[in-house]
Protein backbone atom coordinates (compact mmCIF):
# COMPACT_ATOMS: atom_id res chain seq x y z
CA UNK A 1 0.00 0.00 0.00
CA UNK A 2 0.88 3.62 -0.49
CA UNK A 3 -0.70 5.72 2.25
CA UNK A 4 -1.15 9.48 2.18
CA UNK A 5 -2.57 12.22 4.38
CA UNK A 6 -4.28 15.06 2.55
CA UNK A 7 -5.74 18.38 3.61
CA UNK A 8 -4.61 21.52 5.35
CA UNK A 9 -2.42 21.26 8.48
CA UNK A 10 -4.52 20.08 11.39
CA UNK A 11 -7.35 18.92 9.12
CA UNK A 12 -5.76 16.03 7.22
CA UNK A 13 -7.53 12.82 6.34
CA UNK A 14 -5.99 9.45 5.51
CA UNK A 15 -6.05 7.88 2.09
CA UNK A 16 -4.43 5.24 -0.07
CA UNK A 17 -2.95 5.89 -3.49
CA UNK A 18 -4.06 3.49 -6.20
CA UNK A 19 -1.86 2.37 -9.08
CA UNK A 20 -3.79 4.69 -11.40
CA UNK A 21 -3.35 7.68 -9.07
CA UNK A 22 -6.84 7.47 -7.55
CA UNK A 23 -6.95 8.49 -3.90
CA UNK A 24 -9.10 6.23 -1.69
CA UNK A 25 -10.53 7.44 1.62
CA UNK A 26 -9.40 5.43 4.66
CA UNK A 27 -10.46 7.94 7.30
CA UNK A 28 -12.97 5.45 8.71
CA UNK A 29 -10.15 2.94 9.25
CA UNK A 30 -7.00 4.90 10.12
CA UNK A 31 -6.80 7.80 12.56
CA UNK A 32 -4.93 10.69 10.86
CA UNK A 33 -3.31 11.79 14.13
CA UNK A 34 -2.34 8.55 15.86
CA UNK A 35 0.48 6.12 15.12
CA UNK A 36 -0.45 3.09 13.01
CA UNK A 37 0.42 -0.44 14.08
CA UNK A 38 0.75 -3.52 11.89
CA UNK A 39 -2.83 -4.38 12.89
CA UNK A 40 -4.09 -0.97 11.74
CA UNK A 41 -2.35 -1.38 8.41
CA UNK A 42 -3.81 -4.85 7.90
CA UNK A 43 -7.32 -3.49 8.47
CA UNK A 44 -6.65 -0.78 5.90
CA UNK A 45 -5.42 -3.37 3.41
CA UNK A 46 -8.52 -5.51 3.94
CA UNK A 47 -10.76 -2.47 3.45
CA UNK A 48 -9.11 -1.71 0.11
CA UNK A 49 -9.26 -5.32 -1.04
CA UNK A 50 -13.00 -5.43 -0.31
CA UNK A 51 -13.62 -2.22 -2.24
CA UNK A 52 -14.90 -0.51 0.90
CA UNK A 53 -12.89 2.69 0.51
CA UNK A 54 -14.59 5.45 -1.50
CA UNK A 55 -12.57 7.79 -3.69
CA UNK A 56 -11.30 10.95 -2.05
CA UNK A 57 -12.47 14.19 -3.69
CA UNK A 58 -10.12 17.02 -4.51
CA UNK A 59 -7.04 15.64 -6.34
CA UNK A 60 -5.30 18.97 -5.77
CA UNK A 61 -5.53 18.82 -1.98
CA UNK A 62 -2.28 19.45 -0.12
CA UNK A 63 -0.22 16.39 0.79
CA UNK A 64 0.74 16.33 4.45
CA UNK A 65 3.38 14.14 6.01
CA UNK A 66 2.12 10.64 5.14
CA UNK A 67 2.31 9.40 8.71
CA UNK A 68 0.89 10.99 11.85
CA UNK A 69 3.37 13.01 13.89
CA UNK A 70 5.94 10.42 15.11
CA UNK A 71 6.66 10.08 18.80
CA UNK A 72 10.36 10.05 18.01
CA UNK A 73 12.62 10.72 15.04
CA UNK A 74 15.90 8.90 15.59
CA UNK A 75 18.60 10.01 13.16
CA UNK A 76 21.81 8.30 12.09
CA UNK A 77 24.83 10.44 11.29
CA UNK A 78 27.76 9.60 9.02
CA UNK A 79 26.17 6.39 7.74
CA UNK A 80 27.63 6.65 4.22
CA UNK A 81 31.37 6.24 3.79
CA UNK A 82 31.60 8.96 1.15
CA UNK A 83 29.71 11.43 3.36
CA UNK A 84 31.97 10.73 6.34
CA UNK A 85 34.97 11.26 4.09
CA UNK A 86 33.73 14.54 2.59
CA UNK A 87 33.15 16.00 6.08
CA UNK A 88 36.58 14.91 7.32
CA UNK A 89 35.16 12.42 9.84
CA UNK A 90 36.34 8.89 10.51
CA UNK A 91 34.07 6.05 9.48
CA UNK A 92 32.10 5.23 12.64
CA UNK A 93 32.55 1.86 14.32
CA UNK A 94 28.97 2.10 15.62
CA UNK A 95 25.99 4.15 14.40
CA UNK A 96 26.08 7.82 15.43
CA UNK A 97 22.66 8.77 16.83
CA UNK A 98 20.82 12.02 17.46
CA UNK A 99 17.17 13.04 17.75
CA UNK A 100 14.87 15.43 15.93
CA UNK A 101 11.68 16.88 17.39
CA UNK A 102 8.35 15.73 15.90
CA UNK A 103 7.52 19.43 15.44
CA UNK A 104 10.07 19.59 12.59
CA UNK A 105 7.88 17.34 10.39
CA UNK A 106 6.03 18.93 7.46
CA UNK A 107 4.50 17.70 4.21
CA UNK A 108 6.55 16.76 1.14
CA UNK A 109 5.80 19.96 -0.77
CA UNK A 110 5.47 22.43 2.10
CA UNK A 111 7.95 25.34 2.18
CA UNK A 112 11.09 24.94 4.31
CA UNK A 113 11.98 28.01 6.38
CA UNK A 114 15.53 29.36 6.48
CA UNK A 115 16.15 30.42 10.11
CA UNK A 116 16.84 34.10 10.87
CA UNK A 117 20.53 34.81 10.40
CA UNK A 118 21.24 31.41 8.89
CA UNK A 119 24.46 31.16 6.92
CA UNK A 120 24.75 27.43 6.35
CA UNK A 121 21.37 25.76 5.90
CA UNK A 122 22.11 22.41 4.26
CA UNK A 123 20.19 19.58 2.58
CA UNK A 124 20.32 15.81 3.24
CA UNK A 125 18.26 13.25 1.34
CA UNK A 126 17.56 10.19 3.52
CA UNK A 127 15.61 6.96 3.54
CA UNK A 128 13.11 7.06 6.39
CA UNK A 129 12.11 3.88 8.24
CA UNK A 130 8.70 3.70 9.95
CA UNK A 131 8.18 1.23 12.79
CA UNK A 132 5.03 -0.91 13.01
CA UNK A 133 5.28 -2.13 16.58
CA UNK A 134 7.04 -1.52 19.87
CA UNK A 135 10.55 -3.00 20.04
CA UNK A 136 13.34 -3.24 22.60
CA UNK A 137 16.62 -5.21 22.79
CA UNK A 138 16.26 -6.95 19.44
CA UNK A 139 18.61 -9.86 18.77
CA UNK A 140 19.28 -9.59 15.05
CA UNK A 141 19.05 -7.48 11.91
CA UNK A 142 16.31 -9.86 10.75
CA UNK A 143 14.31 -8.96 13.84
CA UNK A 144 14.89 -5.32 12.96
CA UNK A 145 13.52 -5.80 9.46
CA UNK A 146 10.43 -7.55 10.81
CA UNK A 147 9.61 -4.47 12.91
CA UNK A 148 9.55 -2.11 9.91
CA UNK A 149 6.07 -1.19 8.68
CA UNK A 150 7.29 0.83 5.71
CA UNK A 151 9.42 3.55 4.22
CA UNK A 152 9.28 7.15 3.02
CA UNK A 153 11.53 9.95 1.83
CA UNK A 154 12.90 12.09 4.64
CA UNK A 155 14.73 15.40 4.19
CA UNK A 156 17.00 16.00 7.19
CA UNK A 157 17.52 19.74 6.80
CA UNK A 158 20.42 21.08 8.88
CA UNK A 159 21.84 24.48 9.81
CA UNK A 160 25.56 23.67 9.92
CA UNK A 161 26.68 26.79 11.80
CA UNK A 162 24.19 25.97 14.55
CA UNK A 163 25.21 22.31 14.49
CA UNK A 164 29.00 22.67 14.49
CA UNK A 165 29.94 26.19 15.55
CA UNK A 166 27.63 26.97 18.47
CA UNK A 167 28.79 24.39 21.01
CA UNK A 168 26.92 21.44 22.49
CA UNK A 169 25.11 18.69 20.61
CA UNK A 170 24.04 18.53 16.96
CA UNK A 171 20.45 19.19 18.04
CA UNK A 172 20.82 22.96 17.65
CA UNK A 173 21.25 22.61 13.91
CA UNK A 174 18.67 19.88 13.39
CA UNK A 175 15.48 21.09 15.05
CA UNK A 176 14.51 24.41 13.48
CA UNK A 177 10.87 24.56 12.39
CA UNK A 178 10.08 22.79 9.08
CA UNK A 179 13.45 20.98 9.12
CA UNK A 180 12.06 17.52 8.30
CA UNK A 181 9.81 17.26 5.24
CA UNK A 182 8.51 13.70 4.78
CA UNK A 183 6.63 12.04 1.98
CA UNK A 184 5.16 12.03 -0.53
CA UNK A 185 3.60 8.79 0.67
CA UNK A 186 4.27 5.97 3.11
CA UNK A 187 5.04 2.73 1.26
CA UNK A 188 4.46 -0.46 3.24
CA UNK A 189 7.42 -2.79 3.56
CA UNK A 190 5.91 -5.55 1.41
CA UNK A 191 6.29 -3.23 -1.59
CA UNK A 192 9.98 -2.55 -0.86
CA UNK A 193 11.60 -6.00 -0.70
CA UNK A 194 15.17 -4.65 -0.98
CA UNK A 195 15.44 -1.45 1.11
CA UNK A 196 19.25 -1.71 1.10
CA UNK A 197 19.46 -1.16 -2.66
CA UNK A 198 17.37 1.94 -3.40
CA UNK A 199 18.72 4.79 -5.52
CA UNK A 200 18.30 8.24 -3.96
CA UNK A 201 18.84 11.67 -5.53
CA UNK A 202 18.56 15.35 -4.59
CA UNK A 203 18.58 18.46 -6.78
CA UNK A 204 18.94 22.14 -5.86
CA UNK A 205 17.53 24.49 -8.51
CA UNK A 206 17.78 21.68 -11.06
CA UNK A 207 21.42 20.83 -10.25
CA UNK A 208 21.97 17.23 -9.14
CA UNK A 209 23.82 17.42 -5.82
CA UNK A 210 23.36 13.96 -4.30
CA UNK A 211 23.12 10.62 -6.12
CA UNK A 212 23.77 7.31 -4.37
CA UNK A 213 22.25 4.02 -3.27
CA UNK A 214 21.16 2.82 0.16
CA UNK A 215 23.51 -0.06 -0.62
CA UNK A 216 26.32 2.37 0.20
CA UNK A 217 25.20 2.67 3.84
CA UNK A 218 27.65 1.47 6.47
CA UNK A 219 24.84 0.05 8.61
CA UNK A 220 21.80 -1.42 6.83
CA UNK A 221 18.20 -0.77 7.77
CA UNK A 222 17.63 -3.96 9.77
CA UNK A 223 20.84 -3.51 11.72
CA UNK A 224 19.94 0.10 12.50
CA UNK A 225 16.64 -0.94 14.08
CA UNK A 226 18.37 -3.68 16.06
CA UNK A 227 21.13 -1.36 17.25
CA UNK A 228 18.87 1.52 18.25
CA UNK A 229 16.61 -0.87 20.18
CA UNK A 230 19.52 -1.56 22.55
CA UNK A 231 19.41 2.04 23.79
CA UNK A 232 15.76 3.08 23.63
CA UNK A 233 12.28 1.63 23.23
CA UNK A 234 10.93 2.28 19.74
CA UNK A 235 7.18 2.60 19.26
CA UNK A 236 4.86 2.07 16.32
CA UNK A 237 4.98 5.16 14.12
CA UNK A 238 8.48 6.21 15.17
CA UNK A 239 10.80 7.18 12.32
CA UNK A 240 14.48 6.42 11.78
CA UNK A 241 16.36 8.73 9.39
CA UNK A 242 19.09 6.44 8.08
CA UNK A 243 21.74 8.97 7.02
CA UNK A 244 22.71 10.88 3.91
CA UNK A 245 25.30 10.25 1.18
CA UNK A 246 27.99 12.62 -0.11
CA UNK A 247 27.17 15.81 -1.95
CA UNK A 248 25.97 18.05 0.88
CA UNK A 249 27.01 21.70 0.91
CA UNK A 250 29.17 21.15 4.00
CA UNK A 251 31.40 18.76 2.09
CA UNK A 252 31.76 20.96 -1.00
CA UNK A 253 33.89 23.69 0.53
CA UNK A 254 31.76 26.19 -1.39
CA UNK A 255 29.62 28.51 0.74
CA UNK A 256 27.43 29.23 -2.31
CA UNK A 257 26.08 25.67 -2.10
CA UNK A 258 24.17 26.41 1.11
CA UNK A 259 20.45 27.00 0.81
CA UNK A 260 18.83 30.42 0.52
CA UNK A 261 15.27 31.67 0.26
CA UNK A 262 14.00 31.04 -3.28
CA UNK A 263 15.92 27.79 -3.79
CA UNK A 264 13.89 24.78 -4.93
CA UNK A 265 14.76 21.34 -3.57
CA UNK A 266 13.68 18.17 -5.40
CA UNK A 267 14.20 14.72 -3.88
CA UNK A 268 13.41 11.23 -5.05
CA UNK A 269 14.04 7.67 -3.93
CA UNK A 270 13.25 4.71 -6.15
CA UNK A 271 9.88 3.10 -5.29
CA UNK A 272 9.11 5.88 -2.77
CA UNK A 273 8.21 8.79 -5.04
CA UNK A 274 9.41 12.36 -5.39
CA UNK A 275 8.90 15.56 -3.43
CA UNK A 276 9.72 19.22 -4.00
CA UNK A 277 9.75 22.23 -1.73
CA UNK A 278 10.62 25.91 -1.87
CA UNK A 279 12.97 27.56 0.63
CA UNK A 280 11.54 30.67 2.32
CA UNK A 281 12.76 33.08 4.96
CA UNK A 282 11.38 32.42 8.44
CA UNK A 283 9.47 35.34 9.91
CA UNK A 284 10.43 36.52 13.38
CA UNK A 285 7.19 36.81 15.31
Amino acid sequence: MKLIRVGEPGAECVGALGDDGTRYDLSHVLNPYQAWTFGDLERARTTLEHGAAPALPGPDLRLGSPIPRPGAIVCVGLNYRDHASETGADEPAEPVLFLKLPSTVIGPNDPVLVPPGSRKTDYEVELGIVLGKQVRYLDSAEDGLSAIAGYLISHDVTERAYQLERGGQWDKGKNCETFNPMGPWFVTSDEVPCPDSLALRLWVNGELRQSASTGDMIFGVGELVRYISQFMVLEAGDVINTGTPAGVALGSGDSRKYLRAGDVIEIEIDQLGRMSHLMREARVR
